[in-house]
């Protein structure tokens, strides 16, 4: 492993490290409503997408893997998302 492979990789985790940090501080000061629930959608995406392509290491894979794992999320984030406004 190259050392700009390494420091990129250390970048990508203290971001998903913040953001985990982000979500947990919503959940730890009691937020809800629709705002905090699309922001935690939405660090559930970044968060997501940076793992799908660094971590699982699929940034340069076939592009049915990719439509494949990028569908899983978004399929997951979008019945989520529906679901809670249905309950509204």
């Amino acid at each position: 492993m190259s050392r700009k492979q390494l420091h990129t990789t250390d970048i990508i985790w203290i971001v998903l490290m913040l953001l985990t940090l982000f979500s947990y501080t919503v959940g730890k000061l009691g937020l809800s409503g629709e705002l905090a629930v699309f922001l935690l959608l939405l660090v559930s995406l970044i968060k997501g997408i940076f793992i799908i392509r660094d971590f699982m290491g699929l940034r340069g894979v076939s592009l049915i893997w990719r439509i494949l794992m990028y569908g899983w999320l978004w399929t997951v984030i979008s019945v989520i998302a529906i679901t809670y406004s249905i309950s509204l």
